[in-house]
């Protein structure tokens, strides 16, 4: 922001949609960056947008966050919240990350099926 230019969400925050085809009915949400205040909203239509399809499991990776603020977390238990009876919501984090950290203390490994591998997710 030094030279004038705004940071904008998608700077802070990236989110890419993948649908793999031997896993029909999965939709994993791939987030790399910081979940703030400001990149919340980044995560926050990413996964609307997922839900909207009603897919069995949606999976977010958050193996290349390297910030989850309260608003991240928020996100995340909406997205379970929100999910129709038939999907199932669970959430990547490798053990010992800044973001399991977090919901460790928050309490919530649990209620967000949090696993620490992407192919754990799958066969959970």
């Amino acid at each position: 922001m030094a030279d004038g230019n705004p940071v904008r969400p998608q700077d802070l925050l990236r989110v890419t949609v993948l649908r793999p085809a031997d896993l029909a009915g999965s939709t994993v949400l791939e987030v790399s960056g910081e979940v703030d205040l400001h990149s919340a909203s980044v995560l926050d239509d990413a996964i609307s947008g997922a839900l909207a399809d009603d897919p069995a499991l949606l999976i977010i990776d958050l193996t290349a966050v390297t910030f989850l603020a309260s608003i991240g977390i928020t996100a995340l238990i909406n997205a379970r919240r929100t999910a129709s009876f038939g999907t199932s919501v669970r959430v990547v984090t490798p053990d010992r990350s800044v973001v399991a950290r977090a919901l460790e203390l928050t309490g919530l490994r649990e209620v967000l099926a949090v696993v620490p591998l992407r192919a754990d997710a799958f066969s959970r």
